[in-house]
């Protein structure tokens, strides 16, 4: 289901999430600030890496990583190979992250970006276990994704203020329509869980750095 949702809206999809996403600027902004790495060619990975736009701010920052993006829609990463080109330092795959093997490779980094929160709350915990192992001493997680509220009263709020502010944005009827209803796909986890998972996991730092309503940016060191 989450595969086909968005293997349909794989070809606007950076053109619309500006406009989905109110707090855009800030969101990537503070995430692409927090991937700071000593070395000049890290190795990075991108969990569902969609066409690759949380990479590709990695890559304006360090010309020489070494990129790897896996997601689940081909359609995604076909997106995503348009936007690198000949880009002959990253990698593709088209798979399931919370199964795919990566054997005995390790990274510096690992970057997720609105694609965490479609797990269940038992994948997230047994997926931060993962990315904990994927990374070499001293690496860094930063998932910008969405959180749920604390209680229903303000996740119903943060539903209705983003509706309204996407309706404000001028966008066509049926993409907000579609919008809306992939968000019914969506698992979100409190920020506080969220940590503690982290923190079970492994990571000696973890925090919430930035968060507007529902859109949070998390860093964790390992």
């Amino acid at each position: 289901m989450i595969r086909k949702k968005f293997d349909e809206v794989a070809q606007s999809y950076d053109q619309q999430r500006r406009q989905l996403i109110p707090c855009f600027d800030d969101f990537y902004g503070t995430a692409m600030m927090l991937v700071n790495l000593e070395k000049k060619a890290p190795k990075v990975l991108d969990l569902g890496a969609g066409t690759g736009l949380f990479a590709s701010y990695v890559r304006q920052q360090y010309p020489e990583a070494e990129l790897t993006l896996i997601d689940l829609s081909e359609e995604m990463i076909n997106q995503a190979r348009i936007r690198f080109g000949d880009d002959s330092k990253v990698e593709y795959i088209v798979a399931d992250y919370t199964t795919y093997s990566f054997g005995e490779k390790r990274y510096d980094a690992v970057i997720s970006s609105l694609s965490i929160h479609h797990l269940s709350h038992q994948a997230k915990k047994i997926l931060f276990h993962s990315v904990y192992k994927l990374l070499l001493d001293t690496g860094i997680f930063v998932n910008a994704d969405q959180a749920a509220g604390s209680s229903s009263y303000f996740d119903n709020r943060y539903k209705q203020q983003w509706e309204e502010a996407i309706l404000r944005n001028g966008l066509p009827t049926q993409v907000v329509e579609s919008a809306i209803e992939r968000r019914k796909l969506d698992i979100n986890a409190t920020v506080a869980d969220q940590l503690l998972w982290l923190r079970e996991a492994g990571f000696v730092e973890t925090d919430c750095i930035y968060k507007n309503n529902e859109f949070a940016v998390f860093f964790s060191q390992k």
